[in-house]
């Protein structure tokens, strides 16, 4: 299954860091995840950005069992 792994907000609204979501693309793991922690991850969602691998992901981006979803707070400084 592919690893999700949560920062910031994110992982505040879930309660954790990481997690193995059974999922085909971006969009089917932020739906299940979104299901298993609820209201307030729902809210965060929409607010990060999401990598596959590494890479910066579409919800149409394909995920497998060997791959790692990172969903990223958005990020500010100067």
């Amino acid at each position: 299954m592919p690893r999700l792994r949560l920062f910031g907000p994110a992982a505040q609204a879930a309660g954790t860091h990481a997690d193995t979501v059974s999922s085909v693309t971006v969009a089917d793991t932020l739906a299940r995840a979104t299901e298993r922690y609820g209201p307030a991850f729902a809210d965060v969602v929409p607010h990060c950005r999401v990598w596959v691998n590494g890479e910066a992901a579409t919800a149409d981006t394909p995920v497998g069992d060997d791959d790692e979803v990172a969903l990223l707070p958005p990020v500010s400084g100067g």
